[in-house]
């Protein structure tokens, strides 16, 4: 099995925007029962907690819903939209920030033909939050876990891929046009790779 160093805490202790484009190429790994599949993050949204009417803390809004937001940095937040699609977000900043990063999509590098089987014949892999949760087998009993803990069976890591600034363009988020002028913010930034990078094994 390919094992990969994980992202240490302090990667996910700085500020949202910044974590977000520095995830971008990085690796989110799955490991369960039926075998290991990883995906190159190539898409990624930055959430700014209470002053960011887009975020689910928006107004120091605290739930049982949210309440890993506002816990330390590095560790998922799941949620269920529409009533059947997940979304994984990564916690960022620190206690009592109430901030995250959604991820929106990757390549898949790893278990490629597992990640289609979980998709059934569905359009695209891993190239939409709904998508790559399904592909990966992330659902709400995921909400919580330690992204610095391989252990933990979804955790993030780096092979050295870098990503050039030329090749990230930033943009609005998809899907808050509620959230009047939060939604123009430039928090959703996207790689599109000339070439695939392939992982080192």
């Amino acid at each position: 099995m390919v094992e990969f160093e994980p992202m240490q805490r302090r990667f996910y202790q700085r500020s949202t925007e910044l974590v977000a484009r520095s995830l971008l190429g990085k690796l989110l790994i799955r490991t369960t029962k039926a075998g290991l599949a990883a995906v190159r993050l190539t898409e990624l949204e930055a959430y700014l907690g209470p002053s960011d009417l887009a975020c689910h803390t928006f107004g120091g809004r605290r739930t049982p819903r949210t309440e890993v937001m506002w816990g330390p940095a590095g560790f998922s937040y799941v949620y269920l939209v529409y009533g059947m699609h997940h979304c994984l977000n990564v916690v960022t900043v620190g206690e009592g920030h109430g901030e995250a990063v959604l991820v929106r999509g990757g390549l898949p590098v790893l278990g490629e033909e597992l990640m289609r089987e979980r998709r059934a014949g569905g359009r695209g892999l891993s190239d939409g939050p709904g998508k790559l949760c399904q592909a990966l087998s992330i659902t709400r009993t995921d909400n919580g876990l330690d992204l610095c803990d391989p252990e933990s069976g979804l955790y993030l890591g780096d092979d050295g891929t870098k990503v050039p600034l030329t090749e990230v363009r930033s943009l609005p988020r998809v899907g808050v046009a509620y959230a009047g002028e939060a939604a123009t913010w430039p928090l959703r930034f996207l790689w599109q790779p000339p070439t695939t990078h392939p992982v080192t094994e």
